[in-house]
């Protein structure tokens, strides 16, 4: 994670069910195992598939060379221990079909699910694994009692929901009214204004504005982009939502007027309104938290009136991105400078959002899902905006099952006192996913 991320925390590409595949060849080790009686070299070399999966066995004793230098060994450890983390210890083979050749389809057994893809082993090279290649995962044994034991034992604070939108009880809930700091997720007030405005008729997606100053800082691209340059709104809230760019996110608020975005987070149902007035902008998030401790420490002290003096002209400062960055390279820093909401909030904005927006506003939602592909399959619609900075993370779906009700999963996380481990909160959010409906 970047020290200035507010980003939407995109699940890492390891965690996707994709492929270690690569044609082989290695050196002779002396860990190799020697085949039995009962085991054929197939057999043999897929139990050693177990043991590399959860990181008892180096690469290099089992893969060819050929492999190695498709994934090194560093890659393929990371992406072990992501699908590890997701799905419990690998386990066992549970089918290996054509045991008796060189190539086969493979079942392998994890606490939560079972992995199947193929498996090819090279017997010019002392039958060393030439090709894993990982196609999909079945979720199996899994509970929202055991989800929530895991969410429960995250470091910090986390609040939880994941039920109808329309009422009805929730699968997973803790601490649903406890407000959180959203990261970039906030980023979906910003968008339920605007697509408010064009639901009205003020607006539309193919207005086009101008590119102006100052610009944001990273996550995303279009701080880089010319001066001036012309977008529409619809570029802009697609930047904002699918990679989170900052610059677009304040453009849209400076279109919109902050007072605007904050009228409708009042509107959609927030429970503590006043924690986000005024509305900051990213730019106005990063200065704050990496300028003089005095300006900082009077805008956590002040109402809304002190802050918006504090404001008044910060966007212009010229900080050197250099320095913004390294503010937030120590771990947390002023978690309650920030956007709050809790799950519940978030809920209720979908619930607004779906009786007041633009229809498109749910396709521009949709560009990122940040799902699994067997995962997205289970649902007709996905709709994603997650956020972060160091010490905060939260992830918020849409989610419209075949039958088109709309369900809400917002996982969100805090520690003051440490940077939190992004992908483990992933994990646990793609085995709600894969939860029955």
């Amino acid at each position: 994670m970047k020290p200035l991320a507010l980003t939407a925390c995109t699940l890492a590409a390891a965690l996707a069910p994709v492929a270690l595949t690569a044609p082989l060849s290695a050196q002779e080790t002396d860990d190799a195992v020697t085949v039995t009686a009962e085991q054929t070299a197939l057999e043999m070399r897929a139990d050693q598939v177990i043991a590399l999966l959860n990181g008892e066995i180096e690469p290099e004793d089992v893969l060819t060379e050929g492999f190695i230098a498709q994934v090194p060994p560093a890659q393929l450890k990371a992406i072990s221990a992501a699908w590890t983390t997701q799905y419990g210890k690998a386990l066992s083979v549970e089918e290996l079909p054509n045991a008796g050749g060189t190539r086969s389809a493979i079942a392998i057994r994890f606490e939560r699910a079972i992995a199947r893809g193929g498996i090819a082993i090279d017997a010019g090279e002392d039958n060393r694994i030439s090709e894993l290649l990982i196609q999909t995962f079945d979720i199996v044994g899994d509970t929202p009692q055991k989800i929530a034991a895991d969410l429960d034992a995250l470091a910090g604070e986390v609040s939880y929901w994941f039920g109808p939108v329309g009422g009805g009880e929730p699968v997973l809930a803790s601490q649903p009214e406890a407000q959180m700091p959203l990261g970039s997720t906030f980023k979906l007030y910003v968008l339920a204004a605007l697509a408010r405005e064009v639901a009205d008729g003020k607006r539309n997606w193919n207005d086009q504005v101008t590119l102006g100053k100052p610009r944001s800082f990273p996550s995303g691209m279009m701080q880089d982009w010319p001066e001036d340059a012309p977008v529409t709104l619809h570029t802009l809230a697609s930047m904002m939502i699918a990679i989170s760019d900052n610059t677009a996110t304040d453009q849209l608020i400076g279109v919109l007027g902050r007072d605007a975005v904050f009228e409708t987070l009042v509107n959609s149902g927030h429970s503590e309104p006043a924690l986000n007035d005024p509305f900051l902008t990213t730019r106005e998030m990063f200065l704050l938290k990496s300028g003089p401790a005095g300006r900082l420490a009077t805008y956590q002290r002040g109402d809304a009136d002190v802050r918006l003096q504090v404001l008044d002209g910060l966007e212009t400062f010229a900080t050197p991105a250099s320095e913004v960055e390294a503010a937030f390279l120590n771990g947390p820093i002023a978690l309650d400078v920030e956007w709050f909401a809790s799950a519940a909030d978030l809920a209720a904005l979908m619930r607004f959002m779906r009786e007041t927006a633009d229809p498109e506003a749910f396709a521009i939602m949709g560009i990122n899902p940040s799902m699994l592909d067997s995962s997205r399959t289970d649902w007709a619609y996905a709709g994603y905006k997650g956020g972060s900075e160091p010490g905060v993370l939260n992830l918020t779906w849409l989610l419209t099952d075949h039958e088109g009700r709309d369900h809400v999963l917002v996982l969100s996380w805090r520690n003051d006192a440490a940077s939190l481990d992004a992908s483990a909160l992933e994990a646990i959010a793609q085995r709600i996913h894969a939860l029955p409906q």
